[in-house]
C-alpha cells in the first residue's frame, strides 16, 4: 500500500447518512444556479459511496439551446452532475477539516453515454469511491433513469483551497 493512501474503510466503522437536502448540499459546495446539477443525495456511506438525485426538468436553462426541438441534457453536465456528487460526499467525509474548500477535477476517463437524458427524466448517480492518496479522490460513476445506465464515467478529483 501507498504511504499515503488511507487505510481501508474495513479497518473502521462506516458512517451512513439516509439523506442530504439541497440545503446542506449548497454548505458542501459553491455551486450555484445555473450550474447546480444535484438536488438531494440518499443512501450516503462517508468515504466510500453515494446516489446523487437531480431532476431535470423542461425548465433547466441549457434547454434553450440544446436542443430546442429535441430537449437532450448535455453529456458534459451529467459528468458535472457526477463529480457534484462526488465532492459533496468528499466534504462530507473530511467534516469541518474541509470547509472552505473546493473539489476540482483532475481527470475523466472512459465515459460513455447510453441514451438521452430529457425533460421529466430523474437522474440518479451512483458513484462508489476507487480509491484516495492524500487530497487526491478517484471515483467511478453510473447515472441511471429507471433503473437503467445512461452514462457512466471514472474521475479523479482533488481537494484543495480556494
Amino acid at each position: 500500500m501507498d504511504q499515503q493512501e488511507q487505510p481501508s474503510s474495513e479497518a473502521a466503522p462506516q458512517q451512513n447518512l439516509d439523506s442530504i437536502d439541497i440545503a446542506r448540499i449548497m454548505r458542501a459546495i459553491p455551486h450555484r444556479y445555473p450550474m447546480l446539477l444535484v438536488d438531494r443525495m440518499v443512501d450516503i456511506v462517508l468515504g466510500e459511496s453515494a446516489i446523487g438525485i437531480k431532476n431535470v426538468t423542461v425548465n433547466e436553462n441549457f434547454f434553450q439551446g440544446h436542443f430546442p426541438a429535441h430537449p437532450v441534457m448535455p453529456g458534459v453536465l451529467i459528468i458535472e452532475a457526477m463529480a457534484q456528487t462526488a465532492a459533496v460526499l468528499v466534504v462530507e467525509t473530511l467534516g469541518p477539516s474541509a470547509h472552505g474548500k473546493i473539489v476540482y477535477f483532475m481527470s475523466i476517463e472512459n465515459a460513455k453515454f447510453r441514451r438521452p437524458v430529457v425533460p421529466g427524466d430523474q437522474l440518479r448517480i451512483h458513484i462508489n469511491k476507487d480509491r484516495q492518496r492524500g487530497n487526491v479522490w478517484k471515483f467511478n460513476a453510473v447515472a441511471r433513469v429507471d433503473g437503467v445506465a445512461v452514462a457512466e464515467a471514472s474521475y479523479a478529483a482533488m481537494i484543495m483551497d480556494r
